[in-house]
């Protein structure tokens, strides 16, 4: 496959049709299993096909931890000796992920954390104070890696894989960590932070612990990444028509947001590039098996990397075809054409 293609329909049924061995590495962001706004992909669905393959009705945590197994076996048949694999998973399920895809033979190598200050309780307020969920602050990111073909270095010869690109990831000059901290959309790189970022906040409570020993090397760079803003949110989606989001219906009554790109669970790009540099090979073929918007396709033109994207909702396809089309003409062609090979 020498240019992206966008593959419409279940990823368990199209990972089937993909060459076996061909794929160097997968960043994707799968579905929760945790019944987002009673949408079928995120619930029913999963239970089905959960049922379908154990022939008998499973608790909800059950047959998400089935379903992942079942969608993991498909990409470990994929990916070449040594891929990584990168999964952002939901706190109360992502235990289920990750025994999922132990039962298709991928091997757990590390637990990544996004940390960021922005988010919002998913909860109705109840009398005295009461809730039924804290303020979410981190997003848990599952690293995989399918078993060598003889040992790292060997799997490094033979295929590109077995091992992680942390050269291209390092921060400060600095071996890159497992924690990744979230700035505000306004924080500028070189700048100030915006008021109430969390990072900054960080430095700013460890200068004041460290004072006494003298000035060290800060928390927060570890990893420089904003949040989504709405203009990185719609980047090539002008032509498209607004639709309603609402990502906290339960938290009562709230001004109704339009956007062009209304997929639920957006991350940022500068994130997503991060990881694809750190798991995909120079010039690999990344594949992501739930595309959703498209970030992953719009981080692997940036990176010059070949993309295979898979996505069951033709809406979702529309807009991810628009963004990485977008990213791929800003990265001048880098990432080939966005409706090339394998669209239909």
């Amino acid at each position: 496959m020498s240019r992206a293609g966008l593959l419409e329909g279940d990823c368990i049924e199209v990972l089937g049709k993909l060459a076996p061995g061909s794929i160097d590495a997968i960043v994707t962001d799968p579905p929760y299993g945790v019944d987002w706004q009673n949408e079928d992909w995120d619930g029913r669905a999963i239970r089905e096909a959960a049922a379908r393959a154990e022939r008998e009705r499973l608790a909800p945590n059950e047959a998400f931890e089935v379903w992942c197994g079942l969608w993991a076996k498909e990409c470990a048949r994929v990916m070449k000796p040594g891929a990584h694999l990168l999964a952002f998973g939901a706190r109360r399920t992502f235990h289920r992920l990750a025994c999922g895809l132990e039962a298709a033979e991928l091997e757990i190598r590390d637990t990544l954390m996004w940390i960021y200050g922005t988010g919002m309780p998913r909860s109705r307020r109840y009398p005295g104070g009461r809730s039924t969920t804290l303020k979410p602050a981190f997003d848990p990111i599952l690293l995989a890696r399918k078993p060598l073909a003889g040992t790292t270095a060997e799997t490094i010869e033979l295929f590109g894989t077995g091992a992680l690109n942390v050269g291209a990831c390092r921060s400060g000059g600095s071996h890159p960590a497992n924690v990744l901290l979230g700035h505000e959309p306004d924080c500028e790189e070189e700048g100030p932070c915006a008021p109430g970022c969390a990072a900054a906040l960080l430095d700013d409570q460890a200068d004041e612990a460290r004072a006494p020993s003298g000035p060290c090397t800060p928390p927060s760079r570890f990893f420089y990444c904003p949040r989504v803003s709405r203009a990185e949110r719609e980047a090539g989606c002008e032509e498209l028509a607004l639709r309603s989001l609402d990502l906290c219906p339960d938290a009562g009554p709230r001004p109704d947001e339009r956007t062009r790109n209304p997929h639920p669970a957006v991350k940022p790009l500068e994130l997503v590039r991060w990881l694809v540099r750190l798991v995909c090979p120079p010039g690999g073929l990344l594949l992501d098996p739930f595309m959703g918007s498209g970030t992953t396709g719009a981080a692997a033109a940036l990176e010059g990397h070949r993309f295979c994207g898979i996505e069951l909702e033709p809406a979702y396809m529309e807009i991810a075809a628009a963004r990485i089309g977008h990213w791929s003409r800003r990265a001048g062609g880098a990432g080939g054409d966005p409706l090339g090979a394998g669209r239909r």
